[in-house]
């Protein structure tokens, strides 16, 4: 592991900021580092305000989509909403759903085939909504790219509204509305809007028109809260605001759908972490295991009985998805020992009988043994799919630009991205991947980077201090929990592997012999040397509580030990 240690922020700033709030150094410290150097930034920060929503009419075409809406609703027309099979695409699909049909009945909507219809919008789908009078389709978390499609849904007479967040490419398609704070046209003053936030400032808008408040949509915070977390977008600015109140809606008001798997888990209050790894694969185990549509009308169901059986056969689901990515990626590292490539830049496997559903999976845990760019390949009809995973601070998207004279269609991020190719394009594209990764990758970013906010000694670890660091929640990209780093550290001499696989460390810290506190360093079982006969050693570590027999404490989450 590679230890950084962010930049010390000017001390006069740091005594400033400390007297206006009231708090020590380390706070101010944390604070000023976020980018939160007065006392009304520290206001609006630890009391996020649903006020200080941006206006949804900032957003490009947002009085063209709302019109459209409306005009449908006007002549009585068809609304199918299209969405994808995520969680970002299911939950933005159940908030448009649900809320249009409180008002309005002509509603229905669709979900595409993650195996017979991919990614985005389908001509599958269009020609659904051709079959059962269907005039206008609102796309979400999808179709800043579909230029083919929506051109052949208009020959049919269907208008589409897209909201999106993806990057558009050159064109976009020619639809009546095409919401994307990532248009180079669009002024919207915050771009980093998942797929249910950018539909959420749609059904800001309708309502505005109706006269109602943001106060009136409350009860769909739940769902971009989830979204805003399985997306991995940064929680600042807009995210934030939303991610607190709709956390605040999952844990005391959640819709019955929420409420069974919340029940599944018997979990206290949730954490976005909870939420990205309770909910979050629930839900998305739907679309990889069986179909996305089980996730819609597990969030749209209103009675808390069918909403607990749906949940159960999503957690069948879900229990699938975990054995099946447990035994790909056994399999895709067995193939990697096998072709000896574990040299390189980038990490390309292909089998295909892969299940399509959780190659993305399979990705992202190969990066946690061989650390770099990596895709993961199955076959998927005539063609080979891929689900591309990065590392920090490389963009995937840029390289597979780069690579797109062997690719039939790809979208997505810069950290994760999907892909199609000719199978006969397979070695000429894993060719030029490695090329363009290991020309232009950093070698560095190769390692996996440990950021740390500030050293701290074990003395100022205090109930008090954990506290004000708990309302920096909810944590994220842009605003990640705070990571320290303590030197001169020695176990009391109890230090051990634990775990059924003894592959995790547990131990009890001092620091010059003052302080005392439990840390778990989880896979850190293969570091206990380094902690033995009372050596020296620094370590990394977030804070967090451990309650045991009803007894809460403070104690260290290692991430990682060095002598």
């Amino acid at each position: 592991m590679r230890w950084t240690i962010k930049p010390k922020p000017d001390p006069n700033k740091v005594a400033r900021l400390s007297k206006e709030l009231v708090v020590d150094d380390i706070t101010s410290f944390l604070l000023i580092q976020r980018g939160i150097e007065t006392f009304e930034e520290a206001k609006d920060f630890f009391r996020p305000d649903l006020k200080d929503l941006h206006d949804p009419f900032l957003m490009k075409d947002m009085d063209k989509a709302v019109a459209r809406i409306e005009e449908a609703i006007l002549n009585k027309e068809n609304i199918l909403v299209y969405g994808d099979y995520d969680v970002d695409g299911t939950t933005s699909v159940a908030l448009m759903s649900s809320y249009l049909l409180t008002y309005y009945s002509n509603v229905a909507t669709y979900i595409p085939d993650r195996y017979d219809e991919g990614y985005g919008i389908s001509y599958k789908g269009i020609d659904f909504a051709e079959d059962n009078n269907f005039s206008l389709i609102i796309a979400l978390d999808c179709g800043i790219k579909a230029i083919d499609k929506v051109d052949y849904a208009s020959k049919k007479a269907i208008d589409f509204i897209i909201c999106d967040h993806h990057r558009p490419g050159t064109k976009i398609p020619n639809a009546k509305a095409i919401l994307d704070p990532k248009r180079d046209d669009c002024n919207y003053p915050f771009k980093e809007l998942c797929g249910c936030g950018v539909g959420f400032k749609l059904i800001q808008a309708l309502a505005s028109k109706k006269g109602e408040t943001i106060e009136d949509l409350l009860l769909y915070l739940d769902l971009v809260a989830t979204a805003i977390g399985a997306d991995i977008v940064p929680i600042v600015d807009e995210n934030r605001i939303l991610a607190f109140h709709g956390l605040k809606v999952i844990n005391q008001n959640p819709r019955p759908g929420f409420k069974a798997i919340i029940e599944q888990v018997k979990k206290g209050t949730l954490t976005i972490t909870d939420v990205v790894f309770i909910i979050a694969p629930r839900i998305n185990a739907a679309g990889r295991m069986k179909h996305g549509n089980h996730a819609v009308t597990l969030l749209c169901e209103t009675d808390i009985n069918l909403a607990t059986q749906y949940a159960n056969e999503i957690d069948t689901y879900n229990s699938d998805r975990r054995d099946t990515d447990k035994r790909i990626t056994i399999e895709a590292l067995d193939q990697l020992e096998e072709l000896k490539e574990q040299e390189g830049c980038t990490t390309v496997v292909y089998k295909e009988n892969w299940h399509k559903g959780v190659i993305g999976i399979v990705a992202s845990r190969l990066i946690e043994t061989y650390y770099r760019p990596t895709l993961v390949f199955t076959k998927s009809g005539d063609v080979l799919a891929a689900s591309a995973r990065s590392v920090k601070g490389f963009d995937v998207y840029n390289a597979l630009e780069q690579c797109s004279e062997f690719i039939e269609q790809f979208g997505g991020h810069k950290y994760a991205a999907g892909l199609t190719l000719l199978e006969a394009n397979y070695g000429k594209f894993k060719a030029q991947f490695e090329k363009v990764v290991s020309e232009t990758i950093d070698p560095k970013l190769l390692i996996p980077e440990i950021s740390i906010d500030s050293q701290l000694n074990l003395t100022d670890i205090t109930p008090k201090f954990y506290r004000i660091i708990s309302q920096f929640a909810p944590f994220g990209p842009g605003n990640m929990t705070p990571v320290f780093m303590t030197e001169d550290m020695q176990d009391t001499g109890y230090g051990k592997q634990v775990g059924e696989d003894k592959t995790h460390l547990r131990l009890t810290a001092t620091q010059n012999g003052k302080g005392k506190l439990v840390g778990i360093g989880f896979g850190l079982g293969d570091q206990t040397e380094l902690i033995k006969n009372k050596k020296t050693f620094k370590a990394a570590y977030t804070i967090d509580e451990n309650e045991w027999n009803g007894n809460v404490s403070l104690q260290l989450k290692l991430k990682d030990i060095k002598p």
